[in-house]
């Protein structure tokens, strides 16, 4: 198998092809119908995901647009049984009889499914990988509002009828999540306190906001001009059920939610990781499991982090000696730059548009670059937005959303500008470059758009190490393909970007593991890489309600690294970059534990 892949490797992605082509056995028409059914499954319990996909009723196994899906903690059980059922099916098959490209398929489902449902054995929140139903980042107030209005279609009377019905749906999820916050209290699983308070202040924002002033109703009258077979006469009173359900439903539930979070707030500690928790270090250890696919240990994942940041402390050093800036750490001297009047955008809506306006600027010009590293290009079009401004206070710097199947929609990345100084010219292009072109735009157009990979790897499964490692090595790609030549400021920004995840993987580590405190992990990383406080504190906040995610960044950059390198070294003069690309890319996102199988 060592060789195969790395003859794959070198000859490129028509080689995968022929793999894939190869003659169905009769465990392979099982391997299909198995996932064939459980790929229904697995849309019947999302509807939000059915429209978010693009994806056909029959696709979804029944209606899905006038439904919001099942928050309760019986829906998870459910999910997580009919993944305990598949997996049991899986286990069924004769791997030894299957076609190569159909022998990954299995594992890199069994694999997924496998960390999907020991993440799901803490029935606590949204399992070990996120233990806490509602905070500053996780919630259905923090994703459906934003569902509703960028994803939700509204193209005939039946989607405007869908939308007021799923207006509905949001009271049942709201109430959902608030049953598990009281249910998980007294199974001694709280928030830490500044995650609640963050939650507070986000909920209360849109609780305060009136009802026809929410986005829930002015997406809909913003957008019903569009739907031609509603008149002109018709649509004010769609506006109208809207705002009724928003006053006297949806708003009602917010108040309970938050009356729910102020009733366990005296209860919260400060203490950040998920050490304090019944079998919180069992918890951890499937969160990092699940997170980045290998079974390294989290002192291990620590000395990494320690050993990189280090390394890139270094290179930052060499650049910014060469442009005079001497005096002081590292750290002084990214925070004196991060400072320096050329390098801000105003505080303003006219501030923000101009960020959007460059990084547009500076997507157009890394496209142009793309055929030097690929034959393969990803079509899908690429949106950049804003974070809702009624969610921007706990969310992270910036976040990709998938394109739709059905090219109803272009895939789009969100910057957090709630501060334009939180972002300074020369950090820019590398967010781009991470979120955008080559990185999880490009990876994930190019897995959806290949037409060899099964619907469900392509479409319903995701591998953060994959692909947020795969968002690391575009930022190490942009820089080799010359995105910096003229540009030396942006390639400190690339190294501090990488510093940054370099630091995630001790941070961390440090305080789910370690038992570092809040503002330990926050001195931490502001040493590391010389970014604002305020830009820090809501990263190590979203640490410690997502455990083991901050690691899966670096992790997969490095097996990415390792395995180019391997290749190199096995195949030298007839090694082939563009075909080494393709190949990753069209074969799809993997775990890294079947990734070094391969290799």
């Amino acid at each position: 198998m060592l060789t195969t892949r790395r003859a794959v490797l070198g000859a490129g992605a028509a080689s995968f092809a022929l793999l894939a082509g190869c003659q169905q056995t009769d465990q392979g028409a099982r391997l299909t119908a198995i996932l064939d059914r459980v790929s229904t499954e697995m849309l019947r319990e999302s509807p939000e995901r059915c429209t978010s996909l693009g994806v056909t009723e029959a696709q979804a196994g029944g209606r899905f647009v006038d439904k919001l899906g099942d928050a309760s903690k019986e829906g998870a059980r459910r999910y997580r049984g009919l993944l305990e059922t598949a997996l049991a099916d899986l286990g069924g098959l004769k791997r030894d009889q299957l076609p190569p490209q159909d022998a990954v398929t299995l594992d890199v489902v069994s694999t997924s499914f496998q960390n999907s449902v020991a993440n799901a054995r803490f029935e606590i929140g949204g399992g070990a990988g996120a233990p806490y139903v509602v905070t500053q980042l996780t919630g259905a107030y923090t994703d459906t509002p934003d569902f509703m209005d960028s994803q939700h279609p509204l193209r005939t009377r039946d989607e405007v009828e869908a939308y007021v019905a799923r207006l509905s749906e949001y009271v049942r999820q709201l109430d959902q999540e608030t049953a598990i916050i009281v249910e998980d209290a007294g199974a001694g699983v709280i928030p830490p306190d500044f995650a609640i308070d963050k939650a507070l202040l986000q909920l209360g924002q849109f609780a305060a906001t009136a009802p026809a002033q929410t986005v829930l109703v002015q997406s809909l009258a913003r957008r019903l001009p569009e739907v031609a077979e509603i008149p002109e006469a018709e649509r004010a009173g769609f506006a109208t059920r809207a705002e009724a359900i928003v006053r006297d439903q949806i708003l009602p539930a917010y108040q309970r939610q938050i009356e729910a979070l102020r009733a366990v707030r005296p209860q919260a500690v400060h203490d950040a990781g998920v050490w304090r928790l019944p079998q919180g270090a069992e918890m951890y250890a499937a969160a990092l499991r699940g997170r980045t696919t290998t079974d390294m240990a989290p002192d291990d994942i620590h000395a990494m982090g320690v050993e990189l940041a280090t390394q890139f402390n270094a290179e930052m050093d060499t650049i910014l000696r060469a442009q005079g800036m001497t005096r002081g750490t590292v750290t002084q001297r990214i925070q004196a730059l991060s400072r320096r009047p050329d390098q801000l955008y105003p505080n303003t809506d006219a501030g923000r548009e101009q960020i959007l306006a460059d990084l547009n600027a500076q997507t157009r010009a890394i496209v142009a670059m793309m055929p030097q590293a690929f034959t393969t290009l990803a079509q899908a079009q690429l949106e950049i937005k804003r974070i809702p401004p009624y969610t921007e206070a706990g969310a992270p710097g910036g976040y990709y959303q998938r394109a739709a199947l059905d090219g109803s929609r272009p895939g789009a990345y969100y910057i957090n500008l709630r501060d334009t100084h939180e972002w300074p010219r020369f950090s820019l292009p590398t967010l781009n470059y991470h979120e955008g072109v080559p990185g999880h735009h490009w990876q994930i157009s190019i897995q959806q758009e290949s037409g060899s990979i099964p619907f469900i790897r392509s479409a319903l499964m995701g591998f953060s190490a994959f692909s947020e490692g795969w968002g690391l090595y575009a930022e190490q790609l942009a820089d080799e393909l010359g995105a910096y030549a003229d540009n030396p400021l942006g390639k400190l920004g690339y190294l501090q970007s990488a510093t940054f995840r370099a630091s995630r993987l001790v941070v961390d580590t440090g305080m789910h593991h370690k038992r570092w405190t809040r503002e330990q992990a926050i001195q931490s990383m502001m040493e590391a890489t010389g970014d604002l406080e305020s830009s820090v504190t809501t990263e190590i906040e979203r640490y410690s309600v997502w455990p083991g995610q901050a690691c899966s960044y670096m992790v997969g950059r490095q097996a990415i690294n390792r395995l180019r390198q391997e290749v190199t070294s096995t195949l030298g003069a007839r090694f082939d970059l563009k075909a080494f690309h393709d190949t990753l890319l069209a074969n799809g996102a993997v775990p890294l534990s079947v990734l070094e199988q391969l290799t």
